[in-house]
């Protein structure tokens, strides 16, 4: 392993982000800060420089680039030693930019808090894809099957694809083998296929979770079918499926992502309020409190590549 590089990845979700070099231990020459897309997110994922800067490129501390994410995608962050021997210790910290959201509160409810719900059609725009052994690449919408009770076969391979969903939410997956193989339990983003293609490797195990600001308010269903078991429903943030013994090969699967509807209870009708005579109270000397101070820290995402 060079000493001299050192390399990080972080998975963006859809947004533009502000990628910060702060500052760096070796202050005399500073490590150089590079940042890209991996092969898989090229298509997805805009490095945004000045017009006369090297692109993609952080040369010191206090310099900055933006990165505009398509679709769910992967980051690459590199640093190289500015010197022979030199330390490749950087702070980079990464910032999602907001152009904010339209203030919108529905009728009647002045000081309720309002979250827009994804649409049906959002929700509806999930597609799967699946590599079925004897079908080739097979594509679904949500809560239909690939193989299934009706025609299991073994699926070697998924790929999940969702233009329109929520901005403040995102999925990722992986697939396990029986055999260990490369890229196994490796979570991959939205539009990234996961498994094999025409070598007969049917999978055994299979995650799927979500993340972001919004996963509280939505729900993975999962229906799957392994070889010689009973079809199995899941649902929740993050499931984990497969057969009873661990090795037994992925023949149906159905998903969907469900939205968490509450409904407020109605508030009670307020009463008039009736105001009884009260004796005196002797007065009492209030405690008296020591100097408490409070501090508020907020949250901010950050990036640290260790030397």
């Amino acid at each position: 392993m060079n000493e001299q590089i050192q390399q990080k990845t972080i998975d963006l979700a859809r947004g533009l982000f502000l990628v910060r070099y702060n500052g760096a231990e070796d202050k005399t020459s500073p490590p150089v800060v590079r940042v890209y897309a991996d092969r898989a997110s090229v298509n997805n994922c805009n490095i945004i420089s000045g017009p006369d800067a090297a692109n993609g490129t952080l040369f010191a501390p206090e310099s900055a680039l933006v990165v505009s994410v398509a679709r769910p995608s992967r980051l690459i962050v590199e640093v190289t030693a500015g010197r022979a021997g030199g330390s490749t210790a950087a702070n980079i910290k990464i910032e999602p930019l907001t152009q904010g959201q339209p203030a919108a509160q529905p009728a009647g409810q002045p000081f309720d808090t309002y979250e827009p719900e994804a649409g049906p059609d959002e929700l509806s725009d999930l597609k799967v894809l699946a590599h079925v052994a004897g079908l080739g690449d097979v594509t679904v919408g949500p809560n239909t099957w690939i193989a299934g009770p009706a025609a299991p076969a073994r699926i070697e391979g998924i790929s999940l694809d969702w233009p329109n969903k929520p901005y403040d939410l995102n999925l990722q997956y992986a697939v396990k083998f029986a055999r260990p193989q490369r890229g196994d339990n490796q979570f991959v983003p939205l539009g990234t296929f996961a498994g094999t293609r025409g070598r007969a490797l049917a999978i055994t195990g299979f995650s799927l979770e979500a993340t972001g600001p919004a996963a509280d308010r939505y729900a993975i269903a999962a229906e799957t079918i392994f070889l010689g078991a009973p079809a199995l429903r899941v649902t929740g943030n993050r499931i984990v499926v497969s057969g009873p013994s661990g090795r037994e090969p992925l023949v149906g699967l159905k998903l969907s992502v469900e939205e968490h509807r509450v409904q407020a209870a109605p508030l009670a009708p307020r009463q008039p309020m009736r105001t009884e005579p009260v004796a005196p109270m002797p007065r009492q000397e209030a405690p008296r409190l020591d100097g408490r101070v409070r501090v508020f820290r907020s949250r901010q995402s950050a990036v640290k590549t260790a030397g």
